[in-house]
C-alpha cells in the first residue's frame, strides 16, 4: 500500500507539488510556486503542508518555476535531500532559481516600505538567493531511459515529455505491501505533437496510476506545422510593424522566448519581415538561451545552423535596467520580447504600461494566460488595466497567437493518455482548472476508461493506492480526505483584488462619461451610502 498526496495544481495550474509515501519512505514530484492570483500566490508564504526534513528525495520533472519554484522554501524549511533531474534542467536551474530568489527579495523590499509606512513589522522574504544556492548541491541528473535507484526498492526513469528543454514525465515503480510492483507514471507537463526544439512526448505503457497534467483538457487548437505556425507569426509581426508602432510580446523566460527567436531570425534571413530590432528584455531569459545554445546539438526542427542560433545581428539580448529603460524611448518599428509571460511582474509590464494606449502598438500574447494575471485580464477585452497603481487606457490592437503553446491541447491528452493504457489502478487528472478537467475526463470515459477509475484530487487530498487490478475498475483507489481548506475553490480562479481592479476601472469609466460635476457626485454618494 502506498499513499499519493497532491499539495498544488489541484483544480488550478501551478503549485504542482505531490508526495508518494511507501514503506516509510517520503518523496515529493515537483515543488511549484503558486501563480495567478493575489489569494493563490499568498499560498507561496504558508507553511508546507508536510514536514520538509522528512521528505527523502525529490523528484523534479521540468525547470518551470511553478514545478521548481519553491525548492529554495524547500531548503529554507530544512530540506537537504538529493534533488533528481535531467541535465537540461539542472543546467537551467542554476539561473532560474537564483532570478526567483531576486523577485523574492524586491518584492519584499517594496512590502516591507509599505508596511513601515503603516507602523508594521517587517517581512522576511520569501527565500533568499542563500536558500536558492542551496539547491544546486543537491542536483543530480539523469539522462531519458535511464532506470535509477533514488532509494532501496525504488525505481526511477524519466521519458521525453516534449515540453520545454530537459522536460521529463517520471516512471516510479517499487514493490507494495504484496509483493507487487507497484508502477507510477507522472506526465511532467506534455508537450504538443508540433514543437520546434524537441521530439512528441513518449513513455511506456501499462501503469497502476497515471498522473497527467490537464491544462488544457477543454480547448483543441487548430491544426497546425511548424512552418504555418512561422508563417502565422510573420502575418502578426508584418501587421504590427505596418501599424508604425511597437509589437511587445509577454513570453516566458524559458523555451517560450527562444522558440520565438529562432522562428525571428528565419523570417529575418529570408527577408520575410520589414527591418526591425528584434530586443529580449530579460536577464534570465539571455542566461537560458546560452543553455539552449550549450544543449543545441540536442535540438530537433532547428531552421539555422547551431553556430548561428539566437545570434541574428538584429537582435539585442539586455541585461541592464538601463538598456531596458532606453527601449521605452524607441516609439515603433521594434519587436520586444519581454517576461513575464503572463504579464504579472518583470519588466514586461513596463513595456506594456509604454504602449498599450497607443493606437500604433500591438500586444501579440503567445501563451497561456492564468486567470487572474495581467496578461488575461488584457486578452479578455479590458477596456483599461491597472498596472503599478496607476490606470492605463487600451487603446493597442490586442493579438494572439495560439500555436506557441509547450502544452498538448485536448486531443493531444487524450492520445498520450491513452497511448499509456492499460491502467490498472486509476486515472488521476492535475495541473488544470476544473471546468477543463471535468471535459477531459468526460472525453476520456468516451475512450474506453471507466469513469470510476477518473479522479480530480482537491488540494490536500490524499489516496490510498494498490497494486491495481485491470478488471477492479478503479476500486484500489481509496480517498483518504483533505486537509484543512487552504484556499476557496471559487477563488483559484479570480479573487477579490482582481474585483476590485475592475471595479476600480469601471468606476473611472463612469466618472469620465457624466455629463457633469454633479452628476459625479450623486454617483460617489450612492456608492458611499452603500458602504
Amino acid at each position: 500500500m502506498a499513499t499519493l498526496s497532491f499539495f498544488g495544481a489541484a483544480g488550478t495550474v501551478t503549485g504542482s507539488c505531490s508526495m508518494v509515501e511507501t514503506d516509510g519512505v517520503k518523496f515529493l514530484i515537483d515543488c511549484g510556486m503558486f501563480q495567478g492570483n493575489k489569494t493563490i500566490r499568498a499560498l507561496n508564504d504558508e507553511d508546507f503542508p508536510f514536514i520538509a526534513s522528512d521528505v527523502d528525495f525529490l523528484i523534479l520533472t521540468h525547470a518551470h518555476i511553478d514545478h521548481s519554484g519553491l525548492l529554495p522554501k524547500l531548503i529554507k524549511y530544512g530540506f537537504d535531500k538529493p534533488i533528481y533531474a535531467t541535465q537540461p534542467t539542472t543546467d537551467l536551474l542554476t539561473f532560474m532559481l537564483k532570478d526567483s530568489a531576486r523577485i523574492q527579495q524586491s518584492f519584499s523590499i517594496r512590502q516591507n516600505r509599505k508596511r513601515a509606512r503603516k507602523g508594521l513589522d517587517p517581512l522576511d522574504p520569501l527565500y533568499t538567493e542563500e536558500h536558492a544556492e542551496g539547491v544546486f548541491p543537491l542536483l543530480q541528473h539523469h539522462g531519458y531511459d535511464e532506470w535509477f535507484e533514488p532509494s532501496k526498492d525504488i525505481e526511477v526513469r524519466f521519458w521525453n515529455a516534449g515540453h520545454i528543454l530537459g522536460s521529463a514525465s517520471a516512471e516510479i515503480k517499487f514493490p507494495d505491501e504484496n509483493g507487487h510492483t507497484m508502477r507510477i507514471l507522472f506526465s511532467g507537463d506534455i508537450g504538443p505533437e508540433e514543437k520546434v526544439f524537441h521530439p512528441e512526448p513518449g513513455g511506456e505503457t501499462g501503469f497502476d496510476y497515471i498522473i497527467a497534467e490537464s491544462t488544457y483538457g477543454d480547448r483543441d487548437r487548430d491544426d497546425y506545422t511548424l512552418v504555418k505556425r512561422r508563417q502565422m507569426l510573420k502575418a502578426e509581426l508584418v501587421r504590427g510593424l505596418s501599424a508604425g508602432g511597437n509589437v511587445v510580446i509577454p513570453a516566458f523566460a524559458v523555451e517560450r522566448s527562444q522558440e520565438l527567436l529562432h522562428d525571428i531570425g528565419v523570417l529575418l534571413a529570408s527577408g520575410e519581415l520589414p527591418h526591425a530590432t528584434v530586443f529580449l528584455d530579460s536577464p534570465l531569459a539571455k542566461n537560458v538561451t546560452d543553455v539552449f545554445i550549450k544543449h543545441a546539438h540536442t535540438l530537433d526542427d532547428v531552421a539555422v545552423e547551431n553556430h548561428t542560433l539566437f545570434r541574428d545581428k538584429n537582435f539585442r539580448l539586455v541585461e541592464s535596467v538601463e538598456e531596458s529603460k532606453a527601449i521605452n524611448l524607441i516609439k515603433g518599428g521594434a519587436i520586444i520580447i519581454s517576461a513575464s509571460g503572463m504579464a504579472d511582474a518583470g519588466r514586461i509590464q513596463h513595456h506594456i504600461k509604454n504602449n498599450i494606449y497607443k493606437r500604433n502598438c500591438t500586444m501579440l500574447f503567445v501563451g497561456y494566460q492564468a486567470p487572474g494575471t495581467l496578461g488575461h485580464v488584457i486578452t479578455s477585452g479590458a477596456k483599461a488595466v491597472r498596472i503599478h497603481g496607476k490606470e492605463y487606457d487600451v487603446n493597442a490592437e490586442i493579438r494572439r497567437l495560439g500555436n506557441y503553446s509547450a502544452h498538448a491541447d485536448q486531443g493531444e491528452l487524450i492520445e498520450w493518455i491513452t497511448e499509456r493504457a492499460p491502467i490498472a489502478g486509476g486515472l488521476f487528472l492535475n495541473h488544470g482548472d476544473d471546468d477543463a478537467r471535468s471535459e477531459l475526463k468526460k472525453l476520456l470515459a468516451k475512450k474506453g476508461i471507466e469513469e470510476d477509475m477518473i479522479h480530480m484530487p482537491q488540494f490536500d487530498e490524499t489516496f490510498e493506492l494498490t497494486a491495481g487490478d485491470p478488471k477492479s475498475k478503479g476500486r484500489g483507489v481509496k480517498s483518504l480526505g483533505a486537509g484543512p481548506e487552504r484556499i476557496p475553490k471559487d477563488e483559484l480562479l479570480t479573487d477579490w483584488n482582481n474585483d476590485y481592479a475592475a471595479f476600480i476601472v469601471a468606476l473611472s469609466g463612469r466618472l469620465n462619461e457624466a455629463k457633469s460635476d454633479q452628476e459625479r457626485r450623486k454617483l460617489l454618494a450612492k456608492l458611499t451610502a452603500d458602504l
